[in-house]
């Protein structure tokens, strides 16, 4: 599939996996381990929920701000470098989280540890793809993105049973330096930002060229300044809102699991399975969108939130259906990654795709601000995590109906002939 005339494999693939890898680790590692230590932390320091888990809504607002700095600094210096860089800053400073006695710790290095998070997790793998694969750039897409399921299902467990074993400072500080350890040689290998570097061509640039299709398709659709008069802009802006406030809940997951007498270690099994949940949905969204349209996808999607969530108010003490429950919702939250950019591009096109799809990306940034903190805060306040459920099931239904919505503006945007 990936091989050049001479039977070598194109350096794409090299550049997809290393960028899968590094995205794996900082994202399915560090970034979805959070939530395992949020429960040792609190009782051991005599934190609250809420104001230790404020720590996620810095590292909200100090990615809002920070995007489009760090969308300047990767047209600027050494992708490689800055890479690095980066990666020392989360890792290093996620590390320095097991050093730690006060609250305000977590608050002073969740800077930091945004600020690199931005261009490992977040900016290379969209941005570094589009330049190396002119074919197969959705199946790229989802490959990477199934890698942050793939690490996070392996290393969550593992997680928990070291936080269970060696103590959550130690697990803090070990895996921060494990993913150091394992990306900086990764990025050096593997890293190029444009396939010139290496004397290359794009994957796939010879038949995009000679199809002729695939190249006129993507300057067709919506102007940024005709979308952000529509409906359909407004009703994805509050999808994205809500479907953020909801795949928040992931990192109030092994709390939740651990004060409903769940141990740690099943906390971290549990995390795994939501992580598997997130792989399967991460190859599944691009695979339904292609099938049954993005607008059926993310409905089908919703209704799939509800069964999970269902299990988790009615059937919470059985282990298994609370594995299951947990993979589904992992699966659904999937959609950020994968469905978002995907209903983007179906209800506006590919004509200012990335300026729309930035501008609808404060819908993420501010759920992640203050969905995060706020279900600490409900359970310090009631004891308990089922008012954050019931009101999930409501952002669910909410979500369903702004789909419906962000349809119908665009069907209004191609009678009023903005769609061109």
């Amino acid at each position: 599939m990936g091989k050049q005339k001479k039977g070598k494999i194109h350096f794409a693939w090299w550049v997809l996996l290393g960028l899968s890898i590094m995205i794996g680790l900082a994202r399915g590692g560090i970034n979805n381990a959070g939530g395992l230590f949020l429960t040792p932390v609190t009782k051991d320091l005599g934190i609250g929920m809420g104001s230790l888990s404020l720590y996620f809504s810095i590292s909200s607002i100090v990615t809002m701000l920070f995007l489009p700095i760090a969308g300047k600094m990767m047209a600027k210096y050494d992708i490689r470098g800055l890479l690095i860089f980066a990666i020392i800053l989360q890792a290093g400073s996620f590390a320095m989280f097991g050093l730690m006695n006060s609250v305000w710790g977590w608050y002073v290095f969740s800077i930091p540890m945004a600020i690199g998070s931005i261009f490992v997790a977040t900016m290379a793998g969209p941005v570094i793809i589009n330049r190396w694969f002119k074919k197969h750039n959705g199946l790229a897409m989802g490959m990477m993105m199934a890698a942050v399921g793939l690490f996070g299902a392996i290393i969550q467990p593992m997680v928990g049973n070291f936080i269970a074993e060696h103590g959550w400072r130690n697990a803090y500080i070990t895996l921060g330096l494990v993913v150091m350890v394992i990306v900086i040689p990764v990025v050096l290998l593997t890293i190029r930002l444009k396939p010139e570097q290496k004397g290359l061509l794009p994957y796939g640039i010879q038949e995009t060229a000679t199809g002729g299709g695939q190249a006129a398709r993507t300057d067709i659709g919506v102007t940024m300044a005709a979308a952000k008069k529509s409906l359909a802009f407004y009703s994805l802006l509050l999808f994205f809102f809500f479907m953020t406030a909801i795949a928040s809940f992931a990192q109030h997951i092994a709390p939740y699991a651990m004060g409903i007498g769940y141990d740690v270690e099943f906390a971290g099994k549990v995390m795994g399975s939501f992580m598997v949940g997130m792989l399967v949905g991460a190859l599944a969204f691009g695979f339904l969108t292609d099938k049954i349209g993005a607008r059926n996808t993310g409905v089908f999607s919703m209704l799939c939130g509800m069964v999970a969530i269902g299990l988790l108010i009615f059937i919470p003490g059985n282990a298994a259906i609370f594995s299951i429950a947990i993979g589904i919702f992992g699966f659904v939250t999937a959609s950020i990654g994968t469905l978002a950019p995907l209903i983007t591009t179906a209800v506006f096109g590919m004509k200012e795709y990335s300026q729309i799809y930035a501008t609808l990306g404060i819908g993420l940034a501010v759920a992640g601000i203050v969905a995060l903190p706020g279900y600490g805060y409900v359970f310090d306040l009631t004891g308990s995590y089922t008012p954050v459920l019931y009101t999930i099931i409501v952002m669910l239904l909410i979500n369903i109906a702004l789909i419906i919505m962000a349809f119908k503006g665009k069907k209004r945007l191609e009678n009023a002939g903005s769609w061109n």
